[in-house]
């Protein structure tokens, strides 16, 4: 976790169908992991926010919020399916 004032930011990777398709991602936070909702179509850089997630909250300081951004994990060793599927869609758009 990096430390941004009360809120704090993370990154979260992803398989390439969750951020295509969309589903659920495990995302660490303070207190143990949690179930982030991917949205479909989503890009490495995203940031998406879980409020009151962040440091928790001290004297009158509320709790801070955890941001969170989508890093977007091909898979390791190469898929030769997802492979084969990028060749013809390059090969679609003329490329």
């Amino acid at each position: 976790f990096k430390i941004d004032g009360r809120d704090l930011r993370a990154d979260v990777s992803i398989p390439l169908e969750t951020a295509v398709l969309g589903g659920p991602a495990p995302a660490p936070t303070l207190t143990g992991t949690v179930e982030l909702t991917i949205p479909p179509n989503s890009s490495s850089g995203k940031v998406m926010r879980l409020r009151g997630k962040g440091l928790p909250a001290a004297g009158s300081k509320p709790a801070g919020d955890l941001f969170l951004s989508v890093r977007v994990a091909l898979p390791d060793p190469a898929d030769p399916e997802l492979e084969a599927l990028m060749r013809k869609r390059r090969a679609a758009r003329g490329g």
